[in-house]
């Protein structure tokens, strides 16, 4: 049995979305898998319609005995979800946890002896932490072998991976264990440039210890949430089911690889990944120094929207402008992105005298859909009316296919290249 935390200081980065959709699909892939729920909100509970009524039992009857309350076993407290998946819910009585165990010479230790009784039972165990630093985290890290640290792409985020491993760091002066980290790049927006900046930084700063798969944003990860469903049920032919398979499958790989560095295990080595947490540190601060000065930018331009709206060559007066197409002019994105009148597909093809695109919507026939020159500086575009889906497509540069650079949502192809994957929603 595999133990994995899931923690981050800083809340809404998606702790739970990845808890939820990581153990299904591990399930999906035939481990048993069991989620426990260590945060009092209780929201694997609600993000998997364990109606909270009903919830006769939880977590905190396993971890929190009395002389009038002997402790529970972990299995009694138990729901199944699907064949291969449970959960272990949590109540609002859960934050009574560290008052009436702060004295106890067990208290950060309590969860790992409970595991003790399922460790036949299941293959993977995930721990959703609250976000806070506390004996319930301090619990989930002492029971867990692995720890996954989910960052959005922003700079509040990095604030609190440098803050997470900075307790990292105390657990193991106070306990002697040490998790080995992994850091799962989430919510990625690839249409905005702050983050396509914060996570090219962070490939470079924490590459070893990175998973290569990251979560694009996806509304269909919010959606399933609130209809109480995993991505796997709600809707699996979403970006946000082949983001968390992905995720799923380089889980797996570390077990498969007999390894504890992250990401793709056969590629690294265990002396690169136990670096000094103090030097993660030191590079998580440097990333979030570098985001505060993408941000200083993007209010510089705002400042002087007149002036970054000439240079866009913008057809549309800035009072008439929405905020949203002000930002997209500003940045001047290529790739790919929804519009409301379609999907817009931008190449940057400098000397080019033909650019052509290619996919499944037009039977990978290039001719089909010719890009027009947008400017003399090399760009290129068109517009296209798609029902909603997830579609393949390549570039066909003066009759060189390739793919899309600015699109980092690839997926190999049965000829050895790379096929750009775009969602219409």
């Amino acid at each position: 049995m595999r133990t994995f935390a899931v923690a981050n200081q800083k809340g809404g980065c998606g702790k739970t979305t990845v808890s939820i959709n990581l153990g299904a699909c591990l399930a999906r892939e035939g481990r048993r898998v069991l989620l426990i729920d260590m945060d009092p909100q209780g929201h694997c509970a609600l993000g998997l319609a364990v109606p909270e009524e009903q919830i006769e039992l939880s977590i905190s009857d396993v971890l929190i005995p009395s002389q009038s309350k002997p402790s529970v076993d972990l299995p009694r407290i138990v729901w199944q979800i699907t064949a291969n998946f449970d959960l272990a819910p949590s109540r609002i009585d859960l934050a009574g946890f560290e008052p009436q165990v702060y004295t106890a010479e067990d208290r950060e230790m309590r969860l790992g002896k409970a595991l003790e009784a399922v460790r036949d039972r299941y293959d993977v165990v995930l721990i959703d932490c609250p976000p806070s630093v506390g004996l319930l985290s301090f619990n989930a890290l002492c029971a867990a072998d692995d720890l996954i640290i989910p960052v959005d792409t922003g700079y509040f985020s990095l604030q609190g991976l440098s803050k997470q491993l900075e307790t990292i760091d105390h657990l193991a002066e106070r306990t002697g264990r040490k998790p080995t980290v992994h850091i799962l790049a989430n919510q990625y927006d690839v249409r905005t440039k702050l983050a396509r900046e914060i996570l090219a930084e962070m490939r470079r700063k924490f590459d070893p210890i990175m998973f290569r798969s990251f979560v694009n944003f996806n509304t269909k990860l919010r959606e399933g949430s609130s209809f109480g469903q995993p991505i796997t049920e709600y809707d699996p032919t979403s970006m946000g089911f082949r983001d968390f398979v992905r995720l799923a499958r380089e889980v797996l790989s570390l077990e498969a690889a007999g390894a504890t560095t992250a990401g793709a295990a056969v590629r690294r080595t265990t002396e690169t990944t136990a670096a000094p947490s103090d030097a993660l540190m030191r590079q998580a601060d440097e990333i979030a120094a570098s985001a505060k000065k993408l941000l200083a930018t993007s209010q510089t331009l705002m400042d002087n929207l007149p002036e970054a709206s000439e240079l866009a060559n913008s057809p549309v007066p800035v009072a008439a402008a929405s905020h949203e197409e002000i930002e997209q002019r500003i940045e001047q994105i290529y790739g790919v992105r929804q519009t409301p009148d379609g999907l817009l597909f931008v190449a940057h093809a400098p000397g080019a005298r033909q650019v052509l695109l290619a996919g499944d919507f037009n039977e990978w026939k290039p001719d089909r859909n010719p890009m027009m020159p947008a400017a003399q500086n090399g760009d290129f575009r068109t517009l296209l009316r798609l029902s909603p889906g997830i579609y393949r497509y390549r570039l066909v540069i003066d009759g060189d296919w390739r793919h899309d650079p600015a699109n980092t949502y690839v997926e190999a192809n049965p000829f050895g290249g790379l096929n750009s994957v775009v969602e219409v929603v």
